[in-house]
């Protein structure tokens, strides 16, 4: 009689363990949680930077827009306006009275025209602008003639008035703030960088305008960055107002865009390679 029970007894056990495991085959399994991303494309958690747009590596915040580098670091990028290539003149008029620009083009390259030939003065683009990117390359004569202000002068014109002087200061004595690269009439460069007469020079500057607001008051002057063939010759200096000849310069005049001009000085230098980019750097503000 034992026996019978604990055969019943166990046949039950194993019916109910039987029956538990069909049961647990039948139920849903439960969801995992997520993996967490090893390199998540950004965050949606983190803290607020100072001014609360935007999140530390915010996910919503917009990606730079892609621009396509030349090959060379002269070379103008995907987004660049050519101002000359060695072809045309196309980008420019004479700043006087707005006639074609009568420059000479000379085996691919720019030269100021001689004293009293052409319209004379300065030349200067159609397109006006803002805070640029600005590449050119100069070469003063092979030839030295004349000494101090007098030799392979120019000048690269923003808004049609902030100048970056064009000057051959190679072994040539002259005024500080009149020296190649210098904001002329007010900051000399850091440094001489210039190359020997004839040879190429390349200016690679950044911009940036002045701004008013609707009133005309001052609320920003101008800046600008100069690298004088690789070697940085101002960093974000300011201008006191548009360049000036023997005068202290000043903001008198409400003036956020212009023309880049080219300055005849009636020196024979000569330019190539000369690109363009508009910039907004009002974007990281």
């Amino acid at each position: 009689m034992r026996f019978v029970i604990l055969l019943v007894t166990a046949l039950s056990l194993l019916l109910s363990l039987s029956a538990h495991a069909e049961e647990n085959k039948k139920a849903p399994a439960k969801p995992k949680a997520p993996a967490k991303e090893k390199h998540p494309t950004g965050y949606t958690d983190t803290p607020y930077l100072p001014g609360g747009k935007w999140r530390v590596h915010d996910d919503a915040r917009p990606r730079p827009e892609v621009v396509t580098p030349g090959e060379t670091a002269a070379s103008a990028p995907s987004d660049a306006i050519i101002l000359f290539d060695g072809r045309n003149l196309d980008e420019w008029v004479m700043a006087k009275d707005n006639s074609p620009a009568d420059w000479i083009i000379k085996e691919g390259q720019l030269e100021v025209p001689p004293k009293g030939q052409g319209v004379g003065g300065y030349m200067r683009t159609k397109r006006e602008f803002r805070d640029v990117q600005l590449h050119i390359e100069w070469a003063s004569p092979k030839e030295v003639v004349g000494k101090s202000q007098g030799r392979g002068n120019s000048g690269v014109f923003f808004l049609g008035g902030y100048e970056v002087q064009v000057l051959d200061s190679y072994d040539n004595k002259s005024y500080a703030d009149g020296q190649a690269s210098a904001i002329y009439g007010y900051k000399p460069p850091l440094v001489n960088a210039c190359r020997p007469p004839g040879e190429w020079q390349t200016y690679d500057i950044i911009f940036e305008a002045p701004k008013w607001d609707a009133e005309g008051n001052l609320l920003k002057q101008a800046h600008v960055t100069v690298l004088h063939n690789g070697i940085l010759t101002h960093h974000r200096q300011n201008y006191l107002g548009p360049s000036g000849h023997k005068k202290v310069a000043n903001y008198n005049t409400v003036k956020e865009t212009g023309p880049i001009q080219l300055q005849n000085h009636s020196n024979p230098v000569r330019f190539r390679n000369i690109w363009v980019r508009e910039l907004d750097l009002s974007a990281n503000e």
